[in-house]
């Protein structure tokens, strides 16, 4: 469950991501907690202001009307990509909209029509204003419109919510029309992209580390005698072959000690830069060891 951020923690969430923020006086305690719950916190709602003008639409969202107190969001988007805060805390920003987008919303999944008002939005959603007389003829810059795309991102990524955590008040609301000018499909597009291209890589696994091999103590000289049995033995040709140094032997009979053994042996050890009698084909300590028979 996503308890609402701070405003410390908004402020930075922000700010990490990129944006300029301004702070409208009194906004940390400028809220209406007073008429109803805020959180748990479940999305992000984009709006158009109706409104042109920096300072009057700031005001406007911070006061409110009339018909309609103030706070009307969290924050409001100018046409420069600045981010104004005014409320924190519950606003009146989402009215009442639709369960099933709520239910989509908090599943992560594609949103349903919009086609009832039974749900406390003002509880659940951080909301920004973004100034446009939505109109469909009033231009979105494109520094507002990737501030407005930062915005949604840096409070997803603080929840760890993806892209479908952001919607338009007109698919929570019936009868909105807001956010008109741009597509929410595309937004959150964008956002995804966004998300995805910051998103931390996970840190590299370690590699397995491969298992010890263990090799065979020397047996001893005396081990190697005609007519020996052992597996040992045939661990022995099975290394000596690999070196290339058991062609004086059959596989037939590799766990028996006989002359192909000390023929093997004995190239060993001359490939070991042995020579004369110390390549007599009767294994030693030193040339036993670098030979590395596994253990049996």
């Amino acid at each position: 469950m996503a308890e609402p951020m701070t405003a410390d923690r908004l402020i930075k969430a922000l700010r990490d991501e990129g944006l300029r923020v301004q702070e409208h006086a009194g906004w940390r305690t400028h809220n209406r907690n007073h008429k109803g719950p805020f959180g748990p916190m479940h999305g992000v709602m984009i709006h158009h202001t109706v409104t042109s003008g920096t300072t009057s639409s700031v005001e406007l969202c911070y006061n409110g009307h009339s018909e309609l107190p103030g706070p009307l969001c969290h924050g409001v988007i100018d046409k420069e990509g600045v981010v104004h805060l005014v409320g924190n805390g519950r606003t009146n920003h989402a009215g009442l909209g639709d369960d099933d987008v709520l239910r989509a919303v908090i599943d992560e999944q594609p949103l349903p029509p919009d086609n009832e008002a039974n749900t406390d939005g003002n509880r659940h959603f951080y909301g920004f204003e973004c100034i446009n007389l939505g109109n469909g003829a009033d231009p979105w810059p494109a520094v507002q419109l990737e501030a407005i795309e930062r915005a949604a991102a840096a409070i997803c990524r603080a929840h760890g919510w993806t892209y479908r955590s952001v919607v338009g008040h007109l698919e929570w609301q019936p009868g909105k029309v807001d956010p008109r000018g741009f597509g929410m499909d595309w937004l959150r597009g964008q956002i995804a992209d966004r998300l995805k291209a910051t998103m931390p890589k996970p840190p590299a696994k370690p590699p397995t580390p491969k298992p010890a091999v263990k090799y065979e103590p020397f047996p001893g000289a005396a081990f190697f005698h005609s007519g020996r049995r052992s597996p040992v033995i045939a661990a022995m040709h099975k290394r000596l072959v690999a070196e290339g140094c058991g062609r004086y032997k059959s596989s037939a009979n590799s766990d028996v000690w006989g002359s192909g053994d000390e023929l093997s042996y004995a190239a060993w050890q001359r490939k070991l830069g042995y020579t004369g009698g110390a390549a007599d084909g009767t294994p030693g300590k030193t040339s036993w060891d670098k030979l590395h028979v596994p253990n049996v």
